[in-house]
């Protein structure tokens, strides 16, 4: 008994309730979470752990002991794995939307289906912006139609080579991300015996589907230029069968459920899995041809065929990101709007973040370093798709900036008459000297309500996708931006030039911010708290649309706290579980999956708790108002919400009982779980007291009067049933 006391953290006399903190994204230290200066680890490893007072007699006064789960490393962990997230951003970014989409069979098929397809074109640009830099820039133009700048000119002696060998040698390195990515997708960062999500055999369908369609992008892109000098019959069939391939992949993820579900999923894996092996065979035979191929290659400045692979894959992204922003849309249109990012909106608008990312360090990549080597000196520069690209990156951000002004300015007025009405029900009566405090309060209450604004300003930024469209459309004809403004403008070059070299240096300045947000970080708990909350929010969850994003902490970091939690019921009355933010998602999972006769002595308390205000909305399959009173009747409706106006991310779950409002249902038990916390308490210093209390905001706020009565509630509740 002694040893299972020691592995649990448990003391001889524990008392009855242990309260279970979890922080919420970007991570906290222990010693915070629980106010103690010196705390150990009983349970866990250095990524996610459990940790307690290091004095025993350390307990709250409450009378439960405390105990907190700090998994705020388990979406990064080192250096070298954010640094990989930051690079994986836009493949993130497109597997989260997939998560996002709307209620309704049908048209969250559709949403799934395009996302997976945005998702693999994803990583078709990927492979074809390297192999821009490989195969157009390095082995056709830097060692044989223009000469870049040395070492450049006369790699490794490849100078000398025959086109064919030269780009035969350079295609290793596109092949080489190819691997790269394969690597990554291999990646686990949960348990193997128990998941949170059963997803492990979809990844495994998407990444040989994705391989196998880099593969063969990657052949196409040599067998259009090889006959574009003259075809023969086994370049022609080669390109055919890399293109049938290619459309296989399509094809697997075209078809709604295909693989996803039960029934189909055998076929699915054996069609992905053969379309590998075939685009693998097919890389070995075009390299050899390419390679042993002596005939003369057709005369040109850039790689024959390579601009119009580029503009294809372009031009398909942003076609289906239009298609993708006119299902949501019209899904959004047709359901109505409660609050921020209804109805599967956040789908778009995380899909059009992934494409503008992708876009723009595809072109950036080709661009800067064409530029860096010299090698479009004299030819009219690179590739037209990418410098299209670039002025719609540029023209892009610069519509968002102006959006988010006008939004800010226009909702502005009706966000202070809110904040206004609200405060003036807290606060009827207002002495002199609190006049600024109350303005202060008004002023953080409407700063907070900017994010029931974020529906419209999504949809509105969703729409901008018809931005890019246009640019990939007038891109394909092959007309040169500075030619085509002239013409039908009138706008000198310079300004076509201006915009380009905007959208370069905003791109430039967009890979030091996410460099430096990778590391800062990882190594900095300030930067952390207010940048990394992008990695925690993206890599929670799995790897459903593209098998190269980072892999979902979930995986472990629910099952060990399902697991901790019913190691505690063993030895205590109850467990009363206190979530954070985004620590209340972790909680509630893990309520789902406890067995009855550990739910019986469970408890929960949620405290700036985005659970409905954003997460109901951003993900209305899976975190909707059925699942929230499923957790509800779980626990027993043991559960207290803690929110507060002045709160931009957390707010009610069920109900909001501002001053004023209708009295809850008596018969409905989800009427009794949300507590409004007036922010601040009071205007003016307590008696004896220099400050007046502070604002609140999102803080967590353990210490406070309020917590610690929400807190010897349930325990109490938890103490009635043993």
């Amino acid at each position: 008994m002694s040893q299972r006391r020691r592995q649990w953290g448990d003391q001889p006399r524990a008392p009855d309730v242990v309260e279970l903190r979890v922080h919420g994204v970007s991570g906290a230290d222990p010693t915070v979470i629980l106010d103690q200066a010196q705390v150990r680890q009983v349970a866990g490893d250095g990524s996610g752990g459990f940790h307690r007072a290091a004095r025993s007699d350390a307990d709250s006064p409450d009378g439960v002991t405390l105990e907190a789960y700090r998994w705020g490393d388990l979406p990064s962990g080192t250096v070298g794995r954010t640094l990989a997230m930051v690079f994986l951003l836009p493949f993130m970014l497109s597997n989260v939307a997939v998560w996002m989409r709307p209620t309704g069979h049908r048209r969250a098929d559709w949403v799934s289906v395009l996302c997976r397809l945005l998702a693999l074109n994803l990583t078709v640009l990927y492979v074809v912006s390297i192999a821009g830099v490989a195969l157009d820039l390095l082995a056709w133009r830097c060692l044989g139609a223009a000469r870049c700048r040395g070492p450049f000119d006369s790699m490794a002696g490849l100078d000398g080579r025959h086109v064919g060998q030269r780009l035969a040698v350079l295609a290793l390195v596109p092949l080489a991300a190819i691997a790269i990515l394969r690597l990554l997708g291999t990646r686990r960062s949960g348990p193997a015996d128990n998941p949170l999500w059963a997803v492990e055999p979809l990844v495994h369908r998407l990444r040989a589907i994705h391989v196998a369609a880099a593969l063969a992008v990657l052949n196409v892109v040599l067998l259009t230029a090889r006959r574009a000098g003259g075809a023969t019959f086994g370049t022609t069939l080669l390109l055919a069968l890399s293109a049938a391939v290619l459309l296989a992949c399509v094809g697997l993820l075209a078809v709604p459920g295909m693989i996803d579900r039960a029934a189909t999923a055998r076929t699915a894996t054996w069609t992905a899995r053969t379309a590998g092996v075939v685009a693998a065979g097919l890389s070995v035979a075009t390299l050899v041809i390419v390679a042993g191929d002596r005939r003369a290659w057709l005369p040109a400045a850039g790689l024959p065929g390579y601009g119009g692979i580029a503009g294809a894959a372009l031009f398909g992204q942003m076609a289906l990101l239009v298609l993708l922003s006119g299902v949501v849309l019209w899904h959004h249109g047709r359901v109505g709007s409660r609050s921020a990012l209804p109805g599967g909106l956040g789908a778009a608008v995380l899909a059009a973040f992934a494409v503008g990312l992708t876009g723009a360090l595809s072109a950036g990549l080709v661009y800067q370093t064409g530029d860096l080597l010299g090698g479009y000196r004299g030819d009219g520069g690179p590739p037209l798709p990418y410098r299209w690209t670039l002025l719609a990156f540029f023209l892009h951000v610069v519509a968002a900036v102006l959006l988010c002004g006008a939004m800010s300015v226009v909702s502005l007025r009706r966000r202070r008459r809110a904040a206004a009405a609200i405060t003036a029900r807290d606060f009827p009566v207002v002495p002199p000297e609190a006049v600024g405090r109350l303005r202060l309060t008004t002023k953080t209450i409407a700063q907070a309500r900017f994010t029931e604004w974020l529906g419209l300003l999504a949809a509105t930024y969703a729409a901008l996708a018809v931005v890019g469209l246009a640019t990939s459309l007038v891109g394909g004809t092959g007309r040169d931006p500075e030619e085509l403004t002239r013409q039908l403008f009138g706008l000198p070059a310079g300004a076509v030039q201006m915009g380009l070299s905007g959208g370069s240096y905003l791109l430039a300045a967009l890979l030091v911010t996410l460099l430096a947000g990778g590391v800062f970080a990882y190594r900095t708990a300030w930067f952390r708290r207010h940048v990394g909350i992008l990695w925690d929010l993206g890599t929670f969850w799995p790897r459903a649309a593209h098998p190269f994003a980072p892999p979902s902490y979930a995986d472990r970091a629910v099952p060990e706290l399902a697991d901790r939690i019913s190691q505690l019921t063993e030895r205590h009355v109850g467990v009363l579980l206190c979530g954070h933010s985004h620590g209340s998602a972790l909680l509630a999972l893990a309520v789902l999956r406890l067995p009855p006769r550990v739910r019986q002595r469970v408890a929960l308390l949620t405290y700036g708790s985005p659970l409905d205000r954003l997460y109901a909305r951003l993900f209305p399959a899976y975190l909707n108002e059925e699942v929230l009173r499923e957790v509800g009747e779980r626990v027993e409706w043991r559960w207290l919400n803690l929110w507060r106006d002045t709160d931009p991310v957390g707010g009610w779950v069920f109900a909001a009982h501002r001053p004023g409002d209708p009295p809850p249902d008596p018969a409905d038990p989800a009427g009794q779980v949300d507590r409004r916390l007036r922010d601040p308490p009071d205007l003016l210093p307590a008696p004896g007291e220099r400050s007046a209390p502070p604002l609140r905001g999102h803080h967590p706020g353990e210490c406070d009067s309020e917590f610690r009565a929400a807190v010897r509630e349930l325990a109490e509740r938890l103490r009635g049933r043993s």
